[in-house]
C-alpha cells in the first residue's frame, strides 16, 4: 500500500483532520496498536474534531464579540445578584432552540456585556451563528443601510442569526426612525430566534427610550413576555479589578 498516495488523496478532499492523525499513526508506526475497529474510529474522529473546531472558529469571527469570555470565566464571588445555578442553567442553549430572549441590566462595570458575550461564546459551541453590536453602531449600520438601499438585506441577515446580541441598548433615546428599525429588527426575529439585549436601565424603563409610545409598546410586547432576565445589581466590577 502507498501511504504517500493515500496522505495526498486525503489531501486533495480536504479530509485534514483525518489526514493529520493518519500521518502521525504511520510516522510513528502505531497501526499495530490499534485493531480496523478502533483504527477507523479514531481516524473520523480526528476528522470530525478538526471540522468542528473550524467550524467553531468561523462562527467566534463572524460573531465579532468586544471581547473574549467564556462560563468558566465569569466571577460569582463579588455580590452582584448573579445565579449561578440560573446561569449554568442558560448553558446548554435551550433558551435559543426554543426562540426565547435574554434580557440583561445593571449599573455600568457589573459585567453586563461580558455574560453576554460568554453566552454568546457558548452559543458558537454549540454550532449557533451569533451577531454581537452595540446598540448604537446598530443602528448608524441601519440608517447607512437604507441610505444605500441595502436596508432589508441587512434585516435579512439580523433574522437569520440565531442569537443577535444587542449590547448597551438605552444610552440614547431612539428617534422615529430608529423605533421602526428597532420594530422591524424585533417583529422579524420574534418566535424564530433569539435575542440578548444588556442594557444599564431597569426594564420597566425601556418604554421611555422610544418617542413613539405606540411602537415602545409593540417593541417591548414582544421582548418582555417569555424572556429569560438577568438584572445584575453592586458596584462596578472595574473598580475591583483595579484594586
Amino acid at each position: 500500500m502507498d501511504i504517500n498516495s493515500t496522505l495526498e488523496k486525503l489531501g486533495k478532499m480536504r479530509l485534514q483532520g483525518f489526514e493529520k492523525a493518519y500521518r502521525e499513526i504511520t510516522e510513528n508506526a502505531q497501526q499495530e496498536k490499534f485493531t480496523t475497529d478502533e483504527l477507523i474510529a479514531h481516524l473520523v474522529d480526528a476528522e470530525f474534531d478538526d471540522k468542528y473546531n473550524k467550524k467553531l472558529s468561523r462562527l467566534v469571527k463572524q460573531a465579532k464579540f468586544k471581547q473574549q469570555a467564556s462560563l468558566e470565566q465569569i466571577n460569582y464571588s463579588h455580590q452582584r445578584g448573579l445565579d449561578k445555578n440560573y446561569l449554568l442553567r442558560l448553558q446548554n442553549c435551550d433558551w435559543i432552540k426554543k426562540s426565547r430572549d435574554l434580557l440583561i441590566t445593571g449599573s455600568t462595570g457589573v459585567g453586563k456585556s461580558f455574560i453576554a458575550s460568554a453566552l454568546g461564546f457558548q452559543a458558537c459551541v454549540h454550532e449557533f451563528k451569533v451577531m454581537y453590536i452595540t446598540a448604537n453602531k446598530l443602528f448608524d449600520k441601519l440608517l447607512l443601510a437604507k441610505a444605500d438601499g441595502t436596508y432589508f438585506k441587512y434585516i435579512d441577515a439580523i433574522s437569520r442569526t440565531q442569537l443577535f446580541i444587542i449590547d448597551d441598548f438605552g444610552l440614547k433615546k431612539l428617534d422615529s426612525k430608529q423605533c421602526t428599525m428597532m420594530l422591524d429588527l424585533i417583529d422579524d426575529r420574534h418566535g424564530r430566534c433569539s435575542t440578548i439585549i444588556t442594557s444599564q436601565l431597569p426594564v420597566k424603563s425601556w418604554y421611555d427610550c422610544f418617542v413613539e409610545p405606540t411602537i415602545a409598546d409593540a417593541i417591548l410586547d414582544r421582548l418582555t413576555n417569555g424572556s429569560y432576565r438577568i438584572d445584575l445589581q453592586g458596584e462596578s466590577m472595574r473598580k475591583f479589578l483595579r484594586n
